[in-house]
């Protein structure tokens, strides 16, 4: 018998992977497998960091590997990473209406990254709470500094001003 090749064992087990679907299960009208699951064809994460005045999208967050957290093990204490360098992870969600596309759900969550010691602070409950308000429309942003808030609104602008200029005024109320 060969030890190492177990592969009888493996085709029995269900696999049970987290699975990002394309398109809204959700809208179907059996509600069958997949139904409730969330759609992130429309959510890009932003970086900001206020230190280097820069704002850019890492596709790497959605799974918590952007180039700032990876070789990183974050704590889920702030206090345990006191030289800690502020960065944002701001969630943004593309939505439409009226045959306009625009910036409907704006949440930001804080990170602490200590590249000497490689540790980190976030707080993963949050960052996943924040994605799931930033894709139904919610505005969250009057936590994050005035510097920061500042680059994100730029990026945005600069990425898309129709998008901007579409956006509810909520958003621009709170990234002013």
């Amino acid at each position: 018998m060969d030890l190492f090749n177990n592969n009888k064992d493996k085709e029995n087990k269900p696999k049970t992977g987290f699975t990002i679907l394309q398109g809204d299960s959700t809208t179907s009208e059996h509600g069958g497998y997949g139904a409730g699951v969330l759609n992130l064809d429309n959510v890009s994460p932003v970086i900001i960091d206020p230190e280097q005045g820069e704002a850019y999208v890492d596709m790497g967050a959605l799974h918590a590997r952007s180039a700032v957290e990876k070789r990183i093990k974050f704590l889920p204490n702030r206090e345990e990473v006191p030289n800690g360098k502020l960065y944002w992870l701001v969630w943004v969600t593309i939505n439409h209406k009226q045959g306009k596309t625009y910036y409907a759900g704006v949440t930001g969550c804080e990170m602490r990254v200590d590249i000497d010691i490689r540790r980190g602070y976030k707080s993963l409950p949050e960052h996943v709470n924040r994605m799931d308000k930033s894709i139904k429309g919610h505005i969250i942003v009057d936590h994050m500094d005035e510097a920061s808030k500042h680059l994100l609104a730029k990026f945005l602008k600069e990425h898309n001003e129709e998008m901007w200029n579409n956006s509810d005024e909520a958003l621009h109320q709170q990234l002013k």
